[in-house]
């Protein structure tokens, strides 16, 4: 009898030839789970597709592709992949970026937290890039003050807005704590949390759709974690930090914009931690 943990994951995939064999890689690699992928392709020109129909090729029934024509975001994509794993009852739904690299060790340690914490219905690990960068995986409630301190020009006044992203340090003994939010290139969810939280906000294309969702995780009166000692590769592409001017930050405003109206917080976020906790 197969006992290994029912692991369902969404990875969203556009144009991500020069990393998603790698991801892909990593899961077919697991050997303490039992994996469903559902990769949603929104519309990729490049070598995508066929590294895709590879591994549907030489995994059958462990990935799956869902095809669009054009790019429609990531939370109506990602919301597809959700809706389909909730069927198949797995133990657990990931949310994961295609430029990532996972593995046992991790998703034991993010598991294990779990099912210490029943009050956790979110959990993130650290991530890493390949050469060793340490990235702010956990983060504050984001807020229009911290945005503005960063689009400043001024190094001394980004940093004021950085400072203000920056969670508390863990205790010493703790493998993992609550926090207001975590990116969402890894998200180790229970299925349960969709049903009191409900799926990704549609109305946000693109960003910021992990600190909206966390914040309704918490309403939902569930914790969202960080579990620091649980690491995973993630080769962040920073696609809003490539442009300046971009369809990619027109939409990220438009979607803090949404959040902040909302969640009705502006430049503070310590009445909407209140409401939350």
């Amino acid at each position: 009898m197969d006992d290994k943990i029912k692991l369902g994951i969404v990875i969203l995939v556009w144009n991500s030839g020069k990393v998603i064999g790698n991801c892909l890689g990593s899961i077919a690699g697991l050997k303490k789970f039992s994996p469903a992928v559902v990769i949603i392709d929104n519309g990729s020109t490049d070598s995508t597709p066929e590294i895709l129909d590879k591994y549907v090729r030489e995994y059958p029934g462990v990935f799956s592709v869902i095809r669009h024509r054009e790019n429609l975001g990531t939370t109506v994509t990602r919301n597809q992949g959700i809706k389909k794993l909730l069927g198949q009852g797995t133990d657990y739904i990931c949310v994961l970026d295609s430029d990532t690299e996972v593995s046992d060790e991790a998703f034991l340690r993010l598991t294990k937290e779990m099912q210490e914490h029943p009050e956790y219905g979110l959990i993130g690990p650290t991530l890493v890039t390949s050469g060793g960068v340490v990235q702010m995986s956990a983060r504050a409630f984001p807020t229009a003050l911290e945005k503005l301190y960063k689009a400043v020009p001024v190094k001394s006044v980004q940093k004021k807005g950085e400072a203000l992203e920056v969670q508390e340090p863990p205790r010493p003994g703790m493998t993992s704590y609550p926090v207001d939010y975590l990116m969402s290139a890894c998200w180790l969810l229970r299925p349960e949390v969709f049903s009191s939280a409900g799926l990704l906000d549609e109305k946000i294309f693109y960003a910021p759709e992990d600190a909206e969702y966390c914040i309704r995780v918490w309403k939902a009166g569930w914790q969202v974690a960080f579990c620091p000692n649980a690491r995973i590769i993630h080769e962040w592409q920073r696609l809003s930090k490539k442009k300046l001017i971009s369809r990619i930050n027109w939409e990220h405003i438009k979607g803090l914009a949404h959040m902040f109206i909302k969640h009705r917080y502006l430049f503070s976020a310590k009445k909407l931690r209140n409401k939350s906790r």
